[in-house]
């Protein structure tokens, strides 16, 4: 799904990043304002390099997060500019309130809570372990001693340090999960742990690696929410908006269209309460 008739997108370089602090109340604090009767417009900031959940294909930027983000918006009753900055930055930009809100597969947990706010969760995900077809490992336990490539500050280097050990030299961390799996393709990892959907995704885009998917039931279930500048006043409108798709069936038909399977609403719910 490419919808685009709420959302413009625009793909940051160098100097955007260089310049994003210009103008700073008048983007992160939405002083856009709706006069006029015009929709409030909103800076949205995202990774990019998380398929099939927030990708660029040809230049553009799609994926499930991002038509999920274009429903939610218009839900909620606004616009936004997508702008796609990195996984690190999106910490940085958040924080620092120069942009509103940011869809990226984040995973919600007590430490982020301490300098974040949340939405109330959207997707239901857990870590996987992907290696070689011919590897023998078949849990994290069997990952003791290896090296294992995962994503710097995801929830995939937590589930690797418990294994190894924080701070552990068999640790491998990068910038984005294609970073983690071409070290894994290359040889300089044993493994990859990233969320299940996009170990799952890879495997079945790219037979041709000779990769597979070991999911290990001590790593536990986890839930994406949109990420928020603490105490931002946007939460309680897309809270709302996010149970409203869900009821009226709008998430039900994004999920489908990615992923060809009915999304587990209850889950999602109990977690909403």
């Amino acid at each position: 799904m490419k919808k685009r008739s709420m959302i413009s997108f625009v793909l940051m370089g160098a100097l955007s990043l260089a310049l994003a602090g210009c103008g700073e109340e008048d983007t992160a604090n939405g002083s856009s304002g709706d006069s006029g009767g015009e929709k409030e417009k909103l800076r949205l900031v995202t990774d990019g390099a998380y398929a099939p959940m927030e990708y660029l294909d040809n230049g553009e930027i799609t994926g499930f997060g991002i038509d999920f983000a274009e429903a939610v918006v218009e839900e909620a009753g606004y616009e936004a500019d997508i702008e796609v900055i990195g996984w690190e930055p999106i910490f940085v930009e958040i924080e620092g309130k120069t942009a509103d809100l940011a869809v990226s597969s984040i995973t919600i947990n007590d430490e982020r809570k301490e300098t974040y706010d949340f939405s109330v969760p959207y997707y239901l995900s857990t870590n996987m372990i992907m290696v070689p077809e011919d590897s023998d490992v078949q849990s994290g336990e069997d990952l003791k001693g290896k090296k294992i490539a995962v994503l710097n500050g995801s929830t995939g280097q937590e589930a690797a340090e418990t294994i190894a050990g924080e701070n552990s030299t068999d640790v491998l961390k990068f910038a984005d999960n294609n970073l983690a799996i071409q070290e894994l393709l290359a040889g300089g990892a044993d493994a990859v742990i990233a969320d299940n959907t996009i170990v799952e995704y890879y495997t079945q885009m790219n037979p041709e690696q000779k990769l597979k998917v070991v999911p290990d039931d001590d790593f536990a279930e986890e839930f994406y929410g949109i990420l928020f500048p603490k105490g931002s006043e946007l939460k309680a409108d897309f809270d709302e908006a996010i149970k409203a798709i869900i009821d009226n069936g709008t998430y039900t038909e994004i999920y489908q269209e990615w992923f060809g399977n009915e999304p587990d609403l209850e889950a999602l719910k109990a977690q909403q309460e």
